[in-house]
């Protein structure tokens, strides 16, 4: 039997506003932009794959299932700009198919610099999935941009969590499958792993008319989980929920494939769908993902030179979380948030240069002109909250 996993990542940061070093306003983040990015990323994708989704579930009465990971800020701004979102969210948790998966609140790289402020995270963002999903309970764990080691597997296990999700790195794998649950050799919770071949080509290849496979529909899709049979018990596809509509457009038929994904996967009478604490608790590991170095789904290195590559990274990040105590101490509140909005990684992400000469995926969610102006511009407003800890 082959299991379908399917986890979406949802997530939309506050993006800051263009901010000069003479500037002294404590309102940093970009409200015209950030609610018309919401609401045009909600109509081409959130609502529509949504109603897509709770279609599927009902079409096929429950066999059908699939798990999201919703960021504090994301669910913030569906509050401040379109509730209709997490209306659909509301009413796809009532069918009883979805399982929300625990992350940390802001989207954060915190587990690198204070464990503390990491569990606060992920403790608020459970706090906020519990409050609008009637008491929701999270078994498993995802830490930010799949972030992964043995020790935050540790962590999370600490934390209560049975499952966490991974890369499934092949310098780590070796000859093994991604298609099997593992755990870390320091604690007994299980890992499964990205098969980032399958997820990529839905994610990135889907439109590519260059690619060998295309045009990809769901029949040969399905055929492809078929083959598994045999050689692993469940196909995790991880991506972004904005496949669906803003990384894929509607034309390419991303909506069509997935609609009719569900029916040829289950014409084959060894094939369901799982979320990830189904998978965790329908197998035992069958061996040992030791990951001593951090990994990440971030392009094919699968490290953390996404977000700290470069000197103006490193520096940025360093300085953000220097001011931890003293932000604390001050028992300001609104400081307090605007803060953490800044732990986003999403904003590290912007100052990677890597990608500048040729990357045109990347560019298209950068609002910045270069990596430089978003170094300079981010810390023009740390600078600001700087001061205003320290008074």
């Amino acid at each position: 039997m082959a299991s379908v996993c399917f986890y979406f990542q949802v997530h939309q940061p506050f993006r800051l506003r263009r901010y000069s070093v003479f500037d002294t306003s404590h309102h940093y983040f970009d409200d015209q932009k950030n609610g018309d990015i919401c609401r045009k990323v909600a109509n081409k994708c959130y609502l529509p794959a949504n109603q897509c989704i709770y279609d599927l579930i009902k079409l096929h009465e429950g066999r059908f299932k699939v798990s999201y990971a919703l960021t504090g800020v994301v669910l913030d701004q569906f509050a401040a700009y379109c509730p209709e979102v997490m209306d659909s969210f509301k009413r796809l948790a009532g069918t009883g198919c979805v399982e929300f998966i625990a992350e940390t609140y802001y989207h954060s790289l915190s587990f690198l610099y204070s464990t503390t402020e990491f569990v606060e995270q992920v403790g608020m963002q459970q706090a906020k999935i519990a409050e609008l999903f009637g008491g929701y309970k999270s078994t498993t764990f995802r830490n930010t941009e799949l972030i992964y080691n043995n020790e935050v597997a540790k962590a999370a296990h600490d934390m209560g969590f049975k499952a966490i999700i991974a890369e499934g790195a092949d310098h780590l794998l070796g000859y093994r499958s991604p298609n099997f649950v593992y755990r870390p050799p320091n604690s007994p919770i299980k890992v499964l792993l990205k098969n980032f071949r399958l997820s990529d080509d839905i994610a990135f290849r889907f439109g590519n008319r260059g690619w060998a496979e295309w045009p990809l529909t769901a029949e040969k899709f399905a055929g492809w989980v078929n083959q598994v049979n045999g050689n692993g018990y469940t196909v995790n596809l991880f991506m972004d929920y904005e496949t669906f509509g803003e990384h894929q457009w509607s034309y390419t038929g991303i909506f069509d494939f997935l609609y009719h994904l569900p029916g040829e996967v289950m014409r084959h009478p060894d094939n369901d769908f799982k979320t990830p604490g189904e998978v965790a608790a329908a197998h035992e590991a069958v061996g040992a993902y030791d990951a001593h170095h951090l990994i990440s789904w971030a392009d094919t290195e699968r490290d953390l030179s996404a977000w700290l590559g470069n000197a103006m990274q490193s520096n940025a990040l360093q300085e953000a979380y220097n001011l931890e105590k003293d932000i604390k101490k001050m028992g300001d509140a609104e400081l307090l948030s605007d803060w953490r909005k800044l732990l986003t990684s999403d904003h590290y992400y912007y100052m990677c240069t890597k990608y500048f000469a040729d990357g045109d995926v990347h560019k298209y969610f950068n609002p910045y002109e270069s990596p430089y102006d978003s170094y300079i511009n981010f810390m023009n407003v740390l600078d600001n909250i700087s001061s205003r800890a320290k008074k």
